[in-house]
C-alpha cells in the first residue's frame, strides 16, 4: 500500500494524484472501464476488441483510425504517452502483420491503457501521433527505422539508429538473424578515444 504522504507530495509536485486509484467509492473506480465505453461508444467501427494481459487493458484498433481513437483517449484523461513499439506478427497470426503499441497513462488516476493499431505489411502506414505527442518523435523514427512503418504527417520521418542508406529493417521476423553482412561495410570511425586494455 502506499504511503499517503508519498501520495500527498506527488499531487504538490506533480499535479497528479495517484492515491485516489486505491481508495475505492472514488469516481475512478472504473476509470479504464468506463473510458473504453465511450470510446467504443463513440467509434464503434474503429474498434477490433478489448483484451487484458497482466492486469493491464489492451484496446485493439483499426490502423487507420488511430489517430482519431487516441485524440479522443487523450482528451478523456490518458495524457502522458509513456512509449510507442511495433510488433511484427510474421509467425504469430492477428489482425494484420504488424501491430504498434501505444502505451498510455492517466496521471490523474495512474492508470495505464495499451493499444494497439493493425497495419499490414503492404507499404505499411499509419497516421502520426506527434501532434498529439511531441516525445512520439524519436519513438515513430525508431519504429520507421527497426520495422519499416511509415507514419504519416511525421515533421521528419528518418532512420534513427541505422544510417540513412541502410537497406532494410533489422526487427522484421523475415530479415536474417545473422544481418546480411551489412556491417562489414560500415566506416570505421575515428573518435579521437584511445582506448586501454585492462590489466587484471
Amino acid at each position: 500500500m502506499l504511503d499517503q504522504s508519498i501520495s500527498e507530495k506527488a499531487i504538490k509536485l506533480l499535479g497528479i494524484n495517484t492515491w485516489r486509484k486505491f481508495q475505492p467509492g472514488t469516481e475512478y473506480d472504473n476509470f479504464v472501464a468506463d473510458t473504453y465505453k465511450k470510446i467504443e461508444e463513440k467509434f464503434p467501427n474503429s474498434i477490433l476488441e478489448n483484451t487484458e494481459f497482466a492486469g493491464e487493458q489492451i484496446l485493439h484498433v483499426k490502423g487507420q483510425h488511430i489517430l482519431k481513437v487516441l485524440t479522443s483517449l487523450k482528451a478523456n484523461g490518458f495524457n502522458f504517452l509513456a512509449d510507442l513499439t511495433a510488433i511484427d506478427n510474421l509467425t504469430l497470426g492477428g489482425y494484420e502483420r504488424f501491430a504498434v503499441s501505444y502505451h498510455l497513462l492517466c496521471h490523474k488516476t495512474a492508470d495505464r491503457l495499451t493499444v494497439k493499431a493493425y497495419v499490414s505489411d503492404k507499404k505499411p502506414s499509419l497516421p502520426s501521433v506527434e501532434s498529439l505527442w511531441k516525445t512520439a518523435d524519436w519513438q515513430e523514427r525508431e519504429v520507421f527505422d527497426l520495422f519499416g512503418i511509415k507514419f504519416k504527417g511525421h515533421p521528419n520521418l528518418v532512420r534513427i539508429m541505422n544510417p540513412d542508406d541502410y537497406d532494410g529493417h533489422p526487427l522484421r521476423k523475415d530479415y536474417p538473424r545473422l544481418g546480411r553482412k551489412e556491417r562489414y561495410d560500415f566506416p570505421i570511425v575515428d573518435r579521437g578515444i584511445n582506448k586501454q586494455k585492462r590489466t587484471e
